[in-house]
């Protein structure tokens, strides 16, 4: 199933944990981004018609209407199997979200991370529990109900009553897709940098510990799944039906263009990436260059293993697979973080609390 990603890289403001080639930047970059955008994709010589788009930043809900309608004209297909806008809450209007059907868009991705307004105040957000739940309303009353929900285990401050209070949100608020992610200091973001310089900003000293997070990150699991949100892959869960079909293309390694400033691209066999910053992307497209990098051979074998064993479905190794991989394949089975069903190994539920550890071994083994 091929599929485009478009990357916006704007936001009203940057959180804290934010490590994204993503930000706050002037209105005349933004203007000229939208034009270099529409004007790559157009040029784009199309292999196939996708049947998925994905528009990621940053925050592209932030476009106007009429912006976003431009740019998904350019791309072949209209209307998609899946087309999702990752949105910020606190802009949510019935009018905007029925805009939004109008260019194509049936998916809405949450960046909520929390319900709770002191976690949320330390990350840099200004919603609400009580925003979030209007403008999920307002997105179905538009006929947009195919909604994620984001939420980051480790936020500083969380504790597991509060991680449960903001599980007891998604109950009631019962969206069919819901994303866990376990929180990972990075250096490159405010957060990260305040923590090496063992600072107290953003709350860099009450950042809970990895044996709580992986804690919080269980909990999410069992309740999640008593709300029929089942695990699909590490980080998502969903419903029967609502897995994201546009990011089930990564984990099968099944290919995708990328547009716009630090997009990734996949053709089966090879790999491009577009430069990273928004000011660079602009300037390579007005001196006719392509913001496109060199392409990187990819190793499917080793992905296979690395990137398909995030799904709950597992992987099915070929023969070679076996040989190559058997004494990793046979500790990890040994030591209960791979099980094996049949042809297939997945990764067990302790396998997936280390599943860096286990990738690093498929990685030129």
């Amino acid at each position: 199933m091929p599929g485009v990603y478009i990357s916006y890289p704007f936001c009203a403001q940057k959180c804290t944990y934010c490590n994204f080639a993503s930000g706050v930047f002037s209105r005349d970059l933004e203007r000229d981004y939208l034009e270099v955008l529409s004007s790559e994709i157009e040029s784009q010589n199309w292999p196939w018609q996708p049947e998925t788009v994905y528009l990621g930043g940053g925050t592209p809900s932030r476009m106007e209407s009429s912006d976003l309608d431009r740019i998904l004209s350019r791309v072949p297909g209209r209307p998609w199997r899946e087309a999702t806008l990752e949105v910020a809450p606190g802009c949510i209007t019935k009018d905007r979200a029925s805009a939004w059907v109008r260019t194509g868009i049936d998916r809405v991705s949450l960046g909520v991370q929390s319900f709770i307004s002191g976690e949320l105040a330390r990350t840099g957000r200004k919603h609400t529990a009580e925003i979030v739940a209007a403008e999920i309303g307002a997105l179905r009353e538009a006929g947009l109900s195919n909604i994620n929900v984001d939420l980051i285990a480790g936020l500083p401050g969380q504790t597991i009553a509060s991680w449960r209070e903001s599980l007891a949100w998604i109950e009631r608020l019962a969206p069919p897709h819901v994303s866990v992610y376990m929180l990972e200091v990075d250096e490159d973001s405010r957060l990260g940098s305040e923590v090496l310089l063992n600072g107290k900003r953003y709350g860099a000293r009450d950042i809970p510990a990895d044996e709580l997070i992986a804690e919080m990150y269980e909990i999410a699991t069992i309740e999640l799944r008593r709300m029929g949100i089942h695990r699909y892959e590490i980080s998502n869960f969903a419903r029967p039906g609502f897995e994201s079909r546009h990011n089930l293309k990564y984990w099968r390694l099944e290919p995708y263009l990328g547009f716009g400033a630090d997009a990734h691209s996949f053709d089966g066999s090879l790999r491009f990436q577009n430069v990273e910053s928004a000011v660079e992307y602009v300037d390579r497209f007005r001196q006719a260059k392509s913001p496109r990098g060199d392409a990187t051979a990819a190793n499917n074998a080793e992905e296979r293993f690395f990137v398909g064993l995030r799904l709950s479905e597992g992987i099915q190794p070929d023969s070679s697979d076996w040989a190559r991989f058997e004494a990793p394949i046979q500790r990890f089975l040994n030591e209960g973080l791979l099980a094996r069903k049949g042809e297939k190994l997945m990764l067990t539920d302790r396998g997936v609390l280390l599943s860096n550890e286990v990738f690093a071994e498929f990685i030129d083994a």
